[in-house]
């Protein structure tokens, strides 16, 4: 077993005292696997979750089942799982469409995914940049009139695998068009993992220039180089207090293939206890519920965290 009180806290009193774990294992994670996952193992891996202590977790998506189909039980899963007390269980929604079939469950918390290039557009939502922004115009507005919470994803803010590097005031446009909408919180996605942390400091002064506060920015990063983590500190430093991560590093994107695993939660909590930020997250049960769900994947975890302490409590 770990020795208590490890990993040693050290806080900085230049960085956030609180982060806030956005939780997107059992949507981008799940929707990245071969297989679908059964609609009672998701519900249970939410509300494990939750047990551990997340307080904001996307549950699923209400894309059509031919793009996603891994998450074709929504109807069925977001029933099972709306109450849990405390818990913010945001959705995702393409268009108009999915957004009524959201309301329609009592979803109150929505996220649109918007792309940061023409050629990712293209691939993952079949229109030009122009044209994804002008869908989702009267799907924040329309979510905003029904008193729901709008959170706006930008997907390749650091780098595209079709495009290269993405010039950061093109990003910039894309966040701020989604400001104007409405959006509430802004999320910087990573996509393929190329961010370096001088990329990410400077694309959130960018931001802050363009009038984008950094307390509506939270961010994204895939560990595809070994760089979330670096990257993640660099926002902490700017400020950044909301950070997406994925239990057990599930995922990547269908639409992207040199996507590789999201930063995995617990390697996200090992390193900000150890500097003293609160997260209100047991990294323990948070461990064992990694553990669980691998083995209902049939694989090992690829979070270094939940693989050493797993080890040591063997």
């Amino acid at each position: 077993m770990t020795a208590p009180g490890l990993p040693m806290a050290v806080p900085n009193p230049e960085l956030p005292a609180r982060v806030r774990i956005h939780e997107v294992g059992a949507r981008d994670g799940l929707q990245n696997e071969k297989a679908a996952v059964p609609t009672p193992v998701k519900a249970e891996f939410i509300r494990r979750l939750a047990g551990a202590g997340l307080t904001t977790i996307e549950a699923t998506s209400f894309v059509h089942p031919k793009w996603v189909p891994q998450l074709a039980d929504a109807e069925e899963l977001f029933p099972r799982v709306r109450d849990l007390p405390g818990i913010a269980l945001p959705v995702l929604v393409p268009n108009r469409r999915g957004l009524d079939r959201a309301l329609s469950l009592g979803a109150d918390r929505i996220a649109v995914f918007a792309s940061a290039t023409e050629s990712f557009a293209k691939a993952n939502l079949n229109r030009t940049l122009q044209e994804s922004l002008a869908v989702f115009e009267p799907v924040v507005r329309h979510a905003k009139d029904a008193g729901v919470r709008v959170r706006g994803y930008v997907s390749m803010c650091f780098g595209d695998p079709w495009e290269g590097p993405v010039p950061l005031p093109q990003v910039a446009r894309v966040c701020t068009a989604l400001r104007d909408m409405g959006c509430d919180e802004l999320s910087l996605g990573d996509t393929i993992g190329v961010a370096t942390p001088g990329h990410v400091r400077a694309l959130l002064s960018l931001l802050n220039e363009q009038g984008v506060p950094t307390d509506v920015i939270g961010v994204h990063f895939h560990d595809t180089y070994g760089q979330a983590l670096a990257n993640t500190l660099a926002a902490l430093q700017h400020g950044v207090t909301t950070v997406d991560a994925s239990a057990g590093g599930l995922g990547g994107c269908p639409y992207a293939k040199s996507a590789t695993g999201n930063l995995a939660t617990e390697d996200l909590v090992w390193m900000l206890h150890g500097l003293g930020i609160e997260t209100g997250v047991d990294l323990g049960r948070l461990t064992a519920t990694s553990v669980w769900m691998a083995e209902q994947l049939g694989r090992p975890s690829p979070s270094r965290t939940v693989r050493a302490l797993s080890h040591k409590e063997q």
